[in-house]
């Protein structure tokens, strides 16, 4: 029985995930057994530390929904429906930053776009709350993600997962990003976030990590998050 997607999807984001060859997209050595060992790994250490830090974090995301609550209208969690490995979508959650009608407003406001490509993003952004600029400067928006990654839609480290309509527009040799599991960070996210506009670099960040992957790339990269993080360096 064909899985049922959790939300509709552009048609061609089905035929993509169906007919892509996303094997392509891999190392010759992911057909190996030590590539297929340290993937369990990797997934092994997601549940943990994803289960750990949402047990050590619960205080500091009861105080960031307290302060979404008391001080704008609308839902504490904003649902992210986006696409995860080889296309399948999935709906995880981030707190919610923006007014409650941001998605509306997003189409009133494309010709400020300052990324080049399907992403959307500019600086200022007028939809943003007062806490949700706090938020999204020190990624503390993105906590709830932790539980996508213990629920496996996620990982900890991997290419940021895209919307539907944001994948509908990539250019073929862009989908390859989502050959592996998507991840809370990546190379993108450490090598200046935001700062890099240009999309195609971002993808090429992406296709990079994917042919380097190891467990040891991914230390380097979690290792590295956490003073981008501390700064807020390219976040907005």
């Amino acid at each position: 029985m064909a899985e049922v997607a959790p939300f509709p999807v552009p048609e061609v984001v089905e035929r993509v995930r169906r007919e892509e060859d996303w094997d392509r997209y891999l190392p010759p050595r992911a057909k190996g057994l030590r590539w297929k060992v340290e993937q369990r790994v990797k997934r092994l250490l997601d549940i943990v530390v994803s289960a750990v830090l949402l047990v050590l974090l619960a205080p500091l995301m009861l105080a960031i929904a307290a302060l979404i609550r008391l001080t704008s209208e609308g839902p504490i969690f904003y649902p992210w429906k986006v696409l995860g490995h080889r296309a399948r979508p999935f709906q995880g959650y981030k707190f919610r930053t923006m007014v409650p009608n941001a998605d509306e407003l997003k189409a009133t406001m494309m010709s400020l776009n300052e990324m080049t490509g399907p992403v959307f993003k500019i600086r200022n952004d007028p939809r943003v709350t007062p806490i949700g600029r706090i938020l999204r400067k020190y990624s503390l928006d993105e906590l709830p993600q932790l539980w996508s990654v213990l629920r496996g839609d996620m990982s900890l480290v991997g290419p940021r997962p895209p919307s539907p309509t944001e994948f509908a527009a990539f250019e073929p040799w862009q989908r390859g990003k989502l050959a592996v599991t998507p991840g809370i960070t990546c190379l993108w996210q450490v090598m200046g976030r935001s700062e890099i506009s240009d999309f195609n670099e971002w993808a090429r960040l992406d296709l990079e990590y994917i042919a380097n992957w190891s467990l040891w790339l991914d230390l380097k990269i979690l290792l590295r998050t956490v003073p981008v993080v501390v700064r807020g360096r390219g976040a907005y």
